[in-house]
């Protein structure tokens, strides 16, 4: 059972590392498309915030210190919710192509919420 729970956190940073990276390309064709610098900043800010503070998370010092890390990834995924809805919304010509990500994004938050309420339930 442990090795199916390692799997899974290894598999899931895995999963972020490639939505960032992803979204770095996506960015060098908003760059393209004349796409506000700012924009751009916020969108790889955001969306390189949710892996960075999962991975951060695990020289946590206690549980509590460990959940921090979880919501503020959480908060950063939604963040980046945003961003990509002002991208599509801005950018029609690629919008079918953000679609993915929104996708995405929700199911990194789905995963991230729900790990939440099981760590915050093992008080």
């Amino acid at each position: 059972m442990q090795n199916d729970k390692e799997k899974f956190k290894k598999d899931f940073i895995e999963r972020l590392i490639q939505f960032s990276v992803r979204i770095i390309n996506l960015t060098e064709e908003l760059k393209k498309e004349k796409a506000p610098l700012s924009i751009i900043d916020q969108l790889i800010r955001s969306s390189t915030s949710v892996g960075a503070n999962i991975v951060e998370a695990k020289a946590s010092s206690s549980k509590k210190e460990y959940t921090n890390f979880f919501q503020i990834a959480l908060k950063s995924a939604n963040e980046t919710k945003y961003w990509l809805i002002l991208t599509k919304e801005s950018f029609p010509q690629i919008a079918e192509r953000v679609d993915w990500f929104l996708k995405e994004i929700d199911e990194i938050s789905k995963i991230i919420g729900s790990s939440i309420l099981t760590l915050k339930s093992k008080k």
